[in-house]
């Protein structure tokens, strides 16, 4: 049997009764719940966290159905015998999705399944080797070498607030002027090749002697940090295995009760091919 697929309540569902105004159309509020459907196909997405012309843009786009739904309910739709099916459809509908959240915050998941599931999955929670570095990013080599001719001189906090001060001088990565050219944490294969190699080369607090050439332009890195790869424990991916592990039993007990259901059912195919 192919599997049922199981749908998170929608998030209109899950909307605080306290939900932030963002407009006004003909005197009813566009809050939250009004922009969850633009935001459903972007999950995990934090409306605050995206930029403000964007979320210009989902608030507009809430408007513009905010005053169509508006002219529809005017020219009397909620009268017409196609609108009365589709809401028993959607009505359904919600009452699934509501009884299968009910159904999934249930399944009760023990600390022995959790650790049984980590003891079996170890491998998959390893946190992998990750170096921490600055860089300045200049389009001709000599301006490259020139900046390590210049701080070459340097050691220590001296270096670092030197390279932040050219990095924001004179690095064409614009995330670099922003931050002193600092990039974070970051895994070696998640860079092109020739500077992630080079990053990782390179010690604790060390230059690049020489430029960095890649597709960009040419780098002078700095290596702020660097951590090993590490197991993580039980204890920092238990909120998370309890999760899998829920979402797969209620998986495992939705797909026998439909069957029960269908055995217990009096069904009559109608035309079946």
């Amino acid at each position: 049997m192919k599997k049922v697929l199981f749908t998170a309540l929608s998030l209109a569902v899950a909307m605080s009764l306290n939900a932030k105004v963002f407009a006004t159309v003909d005197g009813k509020d566009i809050t939250d719940v009004d922009l969850a459907p633009m935001l459903a196909g972007m999950p995990g997405v934090n409306f605050e966290a995206l930029p403000a012309e964007i979320q210009n843009q989902v608030i507009d786009r809430a408007i513009d159905l905010r005053v169509l739904i508006n002219e529809a309910k005017k020219s009397g739709i909620e009268k017409d015998e196609l609108y009365k099916k589709q809401l028993e459809i959607v009505k359904d509908d919600i009452a699934l999705r509501a009884w299968q959240a009910k159904e999934l915050n249930n399944t009760k998941v023990s600390d022995k399944e959790i650790e049984d599931f980590y003891n079996k999955n170890k491998n998959k929670f390893i946190e992998p080797a990750a170096i921490a570095a600055s860089h300045i990013l200049v389009e001709k080599e000599d301006d490259a070498k020139k900046i390590i001719a210049d701080l070459s001189k340097l050691k220590g906090d001296e270096l670092k607030k030197k390279f932040a001060e050219i990095a924001k001088e004179k690095s064409i990565d614009p995330s670099g002027k922003q931050n002193g050219g600092d990039l974070g944490y970051f895994v070696k294969e998640q860079m092109v090749p020739e500077f992630g190699e080079a990053a990782n080369k390179l010690k604790k607090g060390e230059l690049t002697k020489t430029p960095v050439k890649t597709q960009f332009g040419y780098h002078v890195i700095l290596k702020n940090d660097a951590k090993d790869k590490k197991q993580l424990g039980l204890a920092e991916v238990k909120d998370y295995i309890k999760s899998i592990v829920r979402q797969e039993k209620f998986q495992a007990d939705f797909e026998k009760k439909v069957k029960d259901l269908k055995s217990k059912a009096k069904i009559e195919y109608k035309n079946k091919k």
